[in-house]
């Protein structure tokens, strides 16, 4: 029995997401940690380090849990926007100035 291309297109748009996005989410989570918590540099840094090594396989995992491809997209994109108002708040992002 051949699989649909329908299928076989949500699936690599579900592996997509889980690499990709994950991986962006995870990124995220760290320089936010690292630029908000207030301890030392050194342990801010870990700390979201280490947090990042938490949050990207429940990300994988939760992208393939979900029914359909659009939400684990959907899912993704919404926990992305707190942690990257933090980075953007905190004024990580230059924008190309020197």
């Amino acid at each position: 029995m051949a699989l649909s291309i329908r299928y076989r297109a949500g699936v690599l748009s579900r592996t997509v997401a889980a690499i990709g996005g994950g991986y962006v989410l995870s990124a995220l989570v760290a320089a936010a940690l690292a630029l908000a918590l207030p301890t030392s540099r050194a342990e801010a840094a870990m700390t979201g380090t280490l947090t990042a090594f938490v949050v990207y396989p429940v990300a994988v995992m939760w992208v393939f849990a979900c029914a359909s491809a659009l939400r684990a997209w959907t899912g993704l994109l919404l926990a992305c926007l707190l942690p990257g108002a933090v980075v953007l708040a905190m004024g990580a992002v230059t924008w190309g100035a020197p």
